[in-house]
């Protein structure tokens, strides 16, 4: 009982300490895992969980190996953000693989990617010819960014020049059944307004509403807890 006591105290410590740690190291941590970043995080996710479940050796040790690597790491991203040639050291560098339709072998060797491999990774951009391929990039994070040649680049609105209107970013007005009372108040309507527009679309009160968004046009998306066959589409506010 003391020792599953003892666990529980040391897991909500670690915890704690990781959300912070990694909240002290950015976003860059999960948005871009490049080698550097992958070994550092098993490490420390290592160390943390030795932390919580380790009862023979005492938890200072670990908190401070936790503290130091975490320090390392937030060291090394200074020094990347400061010089670009020691960042080529530690994340490596982009590498091209395809060049004006043309695959790179001696770089696919060297980044020790087969052929199978970026098939692979053009699939999963949606590319199933590889002939469409201007240039393909394999960043560091292990992505792949491509060029389509221009004759394969879809058709936009801007190509036959039809003009559009602006979509902007919805907003929330009603999340999880609770009103977002600043977002209502950035469009200069009252929760009466709200609870009239939710009714028009057959719902009763804003416990039964999952989400409601509204965008830059004044359309306003409805979802409710139910999934109704008389719930309308969404609308445009006069």
């Amino acid at each position: 009982m003391i020792e599953s006591f003892v666990v529980v105290v040391r897991a909500i410590i670690a915890f704690f300490t990781l959300l912070i740690f990694t909240r002290i190291l950015g976003k860059q941590q999960i948005s871009q895992l490049s080698f550097f970043d992958y070994i550092t995080g098993i490490t420390i996710g290592s160390i943390a969980a030795t932390l919580t479940t380790d009862l023979t050796s005492r938890a200072w040790p670990h908190w401070v190996g936790l503290f130091l690597w975490t320090l390392l790491v937030f060291i090394f991203q200074w020094i990347t953000l400061k010089g670009r040639n020691i960042a080529k050291y530690i994340d490596g560098e982009p590498a091209i693989v395809i060049l004006k339709g043309k695959i790179m072998e001696d770089t696919l060797k060297k980044t020790r990617y087969r052929a199978a491999d970026l098939l692979k990774l053009l699939r999963s951009k949606d590319v199933f010819d590889i002939s469409e391929v201007e240039y393909a990039v394999l960043e560091t994070s292990g992505e792949l960014s491509i060029l389509k040649k221009a004759e394969s680049l879809p058709l936009t609105p801007k190509d036959i020049g039809l003009l559009t209107s602006y979509k902007g970013i919805s907003r929330e007005l009603i999340y999880d059944g609770k009103v977002m009372e600043q977002n209502l108040n950035y469009i200069g309507k009252d929760e009466k307004w709200l609870l009239n527009q939710i009714r028009s679309n057959g719902f009763g009160s804003f416990d039964e509403v999952f989400l409601v968004l509204i965008d830059e046009s004044n359309k306003l998306f409805i979802d409710g807890y139910r999934d109704s066959r008389n719930e309308k589409e969404p609308k445009t506010l006069e």
